[in-house]
């Protein structure tokens, strides 16, 4: 029997042949891995984009939800555009003219420095005020409808000279409060 061997050419023909097909199937690998990668890719994507078109169906409803929490935040806090010490005597001024309307007598009145609390100013108020109790209860029902709101931290009272079952008993009251004021 006689074995055949090949030649030069034909060997050089045959490495040749085999690189090209070494080069096609590394390549068929590589598409077929980044196939792979975008199909991974693709699914991690499709729940966010789900959410995305989700959200983008309800621009309205968030929209008008966003507004309407705006002017709840308007009935609590001044706009971050006013300055903080005109806020203060703003609100200074609008409780003393409470308390008077409501018949107590302004002892003093303070607008103490700003405090930043997250996204808020927070502006305290030291007022002293004096008179009998029903002045005080209505300062009281006065304070609860202020809009942007006067929030109440403390109060303390004192009875002022002695107590008479046939007199209005009249009383020293401090508050301290605050209002808020958005910052910039």
């Amino acid at each position: 029997m006689k074995i055949r061997t090949l030649s030069s050419g034909a060997m050089l023909l045959l490495l040749m042949l085999g690189v090209v097909l070494a080069a096609l199937a590394g390549g068929g690998y590589y598409v077929y891995d980044k196939h792979q990668a975008a199909a991974k890719r693709m699914e991690e994507m499709e729940p966010r984009h789900a959410r995305l078109q989700g959200l983008q169906g309800s621009v309205d409803v968030l929209e008008r939800a966003q507004a309407e929490a705006q002017g709840l935040v308007a009935q609590y806090v001044y706009p971050a555009e006013t300055d903080a010490n005109q806020v203060g005597n703003a609100a200074q001024q609008r409780v003393r003219n409470l308390f008077t309307a409501a018949g107590l007598q302004i002892v003093s009145s303070q607008v103490l420095p700003a405090k930043a609390e997250k996204n808020y100013d927070r502006i305290p108020l030291a007022v002293r005020a004096e008179g009998d109790l029903l002045a005080l209860q209505g300062a009281l029902v006065g304070l609860s409808g202020q809009t942007p709101v006067i929030l109440v931290r403390g109060m303390s009272l004192q009875t002022i000279g002695s107590v008479r079952a046939d007199t209005p008993q009249r009383l020293a009251v401090q508050f301290d409060m605050l209002v808020l004021r958005g910052r910039p």
